[in-house]
């Protein structure tokens, strides 16, 4: 994402503009005639465009045995039967709980990675407050990001 921003940062100096939207693999022959039709800046781009494509196409290779490992993976595909939980998501919380029989129920996974309230208790009052936390916010995130899915697209 640096690169694309920066390639298109130099391209507006000269005077081009890219769409607003170009998608990642589209990237390279979106360019290339913004780049040629300027002399100069074929020398000045041409390393930082083949950066990206490498670096690009580095990630599809990862993502691709990632999503190789998940389809694999009995507990993934499980979690995966879940609206809203996708391959990554399902992976980060396969990697963060690691054995999932040392949870006695959901309270406790919830607990470890600090999805549980805050309490605040001082005599009488008991405010519950957001939420502790507490270990792993890649985990945290994940979660987070799946949760309103699975409201909001399960049909009753």
């Amino acid at each position: 994402m640096d690169l694309e921003n920066e390639l298109r940062e130099l391209l507006k100096v000269f005077g081009v503009r890219l769409p607003t939207k170009v998608p990642h693999g589209d990237y390279e022959m979106t360019l290339r005639p913004s780049v040629s039709a300027e002399p100069s800046l074929p020398r000045a781009l041409e390393p930082m465009l083949v950066s990206r494509l490498v670096r690009y196409n580095t990630y599809l290779k990862l993502k691709n045995e990632v999503e190789a490992i998940v389809r694999t993976d009995p507990n993934c595909q499980r979690l995966m039967t879940v609206p809203g939980v996708g391959w990554f998501t399902a992976l980060t919380f396969k990697a963060a709980a690691d054995e999932p029989a040392r949870f006695k129920s959901s309270r406790t996974v919830a607990a470890q990675f600090g999805l549980t309230p805050r309490r605040f208790q001082m005599g009488k009052n008991d405010c519950p407050g957001h939420i502790s936390r507490a270990s792993d916010p890649e985990v945290r995130s994940a979660l987070y990001v799946a949760g309103p899915a699975l409201v909001t697209r399960t049909q009753a």
